[in-house]
């Protein structure tokens, strides 16, 4: 299970907008081919965050299945 808050713990410090992140997300499902995602914590307040950042995230993940 890919979960957010182990992503931002390895990748958090090369991420500096939300479209990075989502792009991380995707990049690492394809590599890892993880089966699940987990929001188990709030992403950073990055100035492009959407109000909609929770469903965002988890169609990144699902997209790149």
């Amino acid at each position: 299970m890919l979960s957010l808050s182990e992503l931002l713990l390895k990748e958090g410090d090369n991420i500096s907008s939300f479209e990075e992140l989502k792009d991380i997300i995707q990049k690492t499902a394809i590599d890892t081919g993880e089966l699940y995602f987990q929001v188990d914590i709030e992403p950073p307040a990055y100035s492009d965050r959407p109000s909609d950042w929770h469903d965002q995230l988890n169609l990144a993940f699902e997209s790149a299945r």
